[in-house]
């Protein structure tokens, strides 16, 4: 038997059954299959809970997770957590508040504080502002954490939603109508038995290596490089509360807090770097001889003891534009339908808030039966575009900042020192970029506006750098190959994102 853990709404009186959860448990049908138990299924399936839905969760393995990413909610995902009712998630965990980020470019830090303009959760009405008790210092703060801690606490919550049962097993295919082609439900298997679970409705949410991706998403994930992550003890960080986002020859870094005593610290490394080719000494002679130099002096103690310790564990940085839903009686969610590169740390923030939307979308007083499978098609469609307010801001945000930060032509370069020196000016030069990071600005406009900004402020700064006003016509013209740049940049994610 498979282990089950269902926890009803409340204590049945004598002789008292709940038909639906006896249906769960004993003919394994609801009216959503979920399959995955990670972000964003859990939090689908809290949000189809609160809209009155009897959903099974599907996880492979309910152990609590080990990963090195997923560790940073954005404001704009704590929001999230609030209106689905569950923001204690975040709570017993040893999760440390995020105020912002510290850029550090060869050394001169920046600070990027998120803005003042409240978080919003996107609904079918548009976005929706929390309550200012959300925020009691004013400014809106994001959360860190260990991953495995938080989604533990994620499947707590689910398995204590009124109508929910979680199931461990693993999925191995969907079961499909030979007729009308829908999708009816999940094979599994359970200790190696073969088991079968039926909805109106199943929602793939497994993740960046979905075993399903491949049949009913049109797109193939991209990676141009990878984290390779490291724990540290204690370490002394130039400002606490904020992530840190180290700039300089080589590729970017990140750190920021996962505990009172963790940090986590992340080395983007593309495929092929000379520096950590075997002849150099590998992954960790890339460490020592390339990144321990750039860090800030107070972190390379810390540093130098988590590379002596080993431990270095990989995540792809994977591309994957989002797609529309297509296949009756089937959505893909997560990162299974949509990834970025999590160099912004928004995949959560969109996961959370996917979940919100589509609650809202499949309530029962639109969609009384999920059985309908038009009215389902229909608001699926509906989803895609809604859910582009904020995804179509963080993912092409992620992408294109990472080609900035992760410089390796001299157009790319000088796009990276407009950027730094954008921010330097303060006030909405910060405020705009920062309420876009942290997924609480949900105007693509915004993103756009800011973007060329920088551009145009990069082909100033590359014009104006010659002392000799002799230069400044050459370099008029060879500054527009900085705008094409940028262009080359950004546009082919505003395409995938409107296709």
């Amino acid at each position: 038997m498979p282990l089950i853990l269902d926890t009803p709404p409340r204590s049945p009186l004598p002789n008292e059954t709940d038909p639906r959860e006896e249906r769960r448990r004993l003919h394994h049908d609801a009216d959503v299959v979920i399959v995955g138990g990670g972000i964003a299924g859990c939090a689908a399936a809290i949000s189809l809970s609160n809209q009155g839905r009897s959903v099974i969760l599907l996880e492979r393995s309910l152990k609590e997770p080990d990963r090195i990413v997923g560790e940073l909610l954005q404001p704009g995902g704590v929001a999230a957590l609030e209106k689905l009712g569950i923001r204690d998630c975040l709570e017993e965990i040893d999760a440390v508040d995020v105020k912002g980020y510290d850029v550090i470019f060869y050394g001169q830090p920046v600070e990027i504080i998120y803005p003042r303009e409240a978080g919003s959760v996107q609904t079918v009405n548009g976005p929706e502002a929390p309550s200012t008790s959300m925020w009691p210092n004013g400014r809106p703060e994001g959360k860190s954490f260990h991953h495995g801690r938080f989604v533990q606490k994620l499947r707590a919550a689910a398995m204590e939603a009124p109508g929910v049962t979680v199931v461990e097993t693993t999925a191995t295919g969907v079961i499909k109508d030979s007729y009308t082609q829908s999708v009816l439900g999940v094979e599994c298997t359970t200790k190696g038995e073969s088991d079968y679970y039926f909805g109106q409705l199943t929602i793939v949410a497994d993740g960046y290596a979905s075993k399903f991706r491949k049949e009913y998403v049109p797109f193939t994930p991209r990676a141009r490089s990878k984290f390779w992550g490291l724990e540290l003890h204690d370490c002394d960080l130039p400002m606490p509360l904020h992530g840190h986002v180290i700039l300089s020859d080589g590729t970017p870094s990140l750190l920021y807090q996962i505990g009172t005593h963790e940090t986590r610290v992340l080395i983007d490394i593309p495929e092929n770097l000379p520096s950590a080719s075997v002849q150099n000494g590998g992954v960790k002679g890339h460490l020592r001889n390339v990144v321990l130099p750039s860090l800030p002096k107070s972190v390379q103690p810390s540093f130098k003891d988590a590379i002596e310790r080993g431990q270095l564990r990989s995540m792809p940085n994977s591309w994957l534009p989002p797609s529309k839903n297509r296949t009756p009686g089937l959505m893909i969610l997560g990162d299974a339908m949509n990834m970025r590169h999590p160099l912004t740390g928004g995949g959560m923030t969109v996961a959370v808030n996917d979940a919100v939307l589509l609650g809202e979308l499949l309530s029962p007083t639109r969609i009384p039966r999920l059985g309908d499978t038009r009215a389902v098609l229909a608001a699926m469609r509906t989803f895609h575009w809604k859910r582009k307010g904020l995804t179509s801001v963080i993912n092409i945000l992620a992408q294109a900042l990472y080609s900035l930060f992760a410089a390796d032509d001299a157009q790319l370069k000088a796009l990276q020192t407009g950027c730094f020196r954008y921010f330097q000016f303060g006030g909405e030069c910060i405020d705009g970029p920062a309420g876009l990071l942290a997924g609480i600005i949900r105007r693509p406009f915004v993103l756009f506006y800011h973007f060329f900004a920088v551009a145009l402020y990069s082909m100033y700064l590359h014009i104006f750098s010659s002392m000799n006003p002799i230069m400044w016509p050459i370099r008029s013209i060879t500054s527009l190959a900085i705008f094409w740049k940028a262009c080359v940049v950004i546009f082919p994610y505003i395409w995938s994102e409107i296709r």
